[in-house]
């Protein structure tokens, strides 16, 4: 099939694109050409950013694709536009949500397609929303081949999936195992959460590629694994080699507590127990099963960052907000202790 990805570098559309060089696609690949030298042979680049829609609907006047998939749309405005450059142009157009977008607080904490789709608490989650409305209306009135794809917590090689981390990503809460601090969950590391490899991500998004029963319909891809966050960050530990030491903060106190935005990504997502029900997904792509256990990805994932110094992106003023938080809460503990003690005094 001739295939075009706007990205495909990232980390979930690395993965498909390799998936698809590898299964003999047509590919193509719409970006600025950055990152490309990454990938295997087998695709072709067409250079261009995407929001300059005169200069790509230009590039791709004389193309047609069996499907488009777009990994960096996240406001309607940018649909609006893939809307305008493809409409009848392709057989299909996948766009990629988000699973942010369901319900929160969540009424059930089994998810599927069905759960309503509604997030007062991360912009980001409501723009998904409005975006998938855009596309379904597109479909319902006009016939447009969308399919909507809801991924939830994936991660590749070269990034470790976390609750409560910096603007840098994940490595200074590495560090700070590596060097035996504390670091920071959320709640009390026992709510439920699903992590999925790429790999496994994209053996799913493969098989809706060119799926007629895909079209219309949106599908979560996520792993059937089931963790608490305690699970997740032992396992981070262990890969490391290191103690497990968790200092457990309040998911509403981190996202009041200023300097990173916690209550998007917390409020509205993680510290929510979610469970996905995925029987949509293999009942259009029969036989999928993601067969990457976390314990078994991580370990590859904390192997590649630790031995490739480009992924070892420090972030001072993330430590130094840890720090500032746990010595706070311990005073404050302290202080209640010895409020306490000579109340019973008296």
């Amino acid at each position: 099939m001739k295939i075009l990805l706007i990205g495909g570098t990232g980390t979930i559309s690395t993965a498909i694109s390799e998936k698809l060089i590898e299964e003999k696609h047509e590919l193509y690949l719409l970006n600025r050409c950055q990152k490309n030298i990454s990938l295997p042979q087998g695709f072709r680049s067409i250079c261009a950013d995407i929001n300059n829609e005169v200069d790509v609907a230009e590039k791709l006047s004389e193309m047609e694709f069996d499907c488009v998939a777009d990994f960096i749309a996240f406001v309607p405005s940018q649909l609006e536009r893939d809307y305008r450059l493809f409409n009848g142009k392709t057989k299909q157009f996948i766009f990629i949500s988000s699973a942010s977008a369901y319900q929160k607080p969540s009424s059930n904490y089994v998810i599927n397609e069905g759960t309503p789709l509604a997030n007062p608490y991360w912009e980001y989650s409501r723009s998904k929303i409005a975006c998938e409305d855009y596309l379904m209306k597109m479909y319902r009135e006009y016939g447009f081949p969308v399919t909507i794809v809801r991924p939830s917590h994936t991660y590749c090689k070269a990034s470790i999936p976390l609750g409560v981390h910096g603007k840098n990503g994940s490595y200074q809460v590495i560090k700070r195992m590596l060097e035996g601090k504390p670091v920071i969950l959320h709640g009390d590391g026992t709510s439920l959460w699903t992590m999925t490899h790429s790999l496994d991500f994209a053996k799913a998004f493969s098989g809706l590629i060119g799926n007629l029963h895909a079209i219309g319909e949106a599908v979560q891809i996520t792993s059937d694994e089931t963790l608490s966050w305690n699970q997740i960050y032992k396992s981070i530990a262990n890969a490391l080699g290191v103690d497990f030491k968790p200092f457990y903060v309040a998911s509403d106190f981190l996202a009041k507590a200023g300097a990173f935005d916690f209550e998007g990504s917390l409020i509205g997502d993680k510290a929510n127990s979610v469970v996905f029900d995925n029987s949509k997904l293999k009942k259009l792509v029969p036989g999928f099963q993601a067969a990457i256990r976390f314990d078994t990805g991580i370990k590859e994932c904390v192997d590649y960052i630790m031995s490739h110094r480009d992924c070892q992106r420090e972030d001072p003023e993330f430590d130094g907000w840890c720090d500032k938080v746990i010595n706070a809460l311990e005073a404050a503990l302290n202080f209640v202790k010895e409020s306490g003690e000579q109340n019973d005094g008296c």
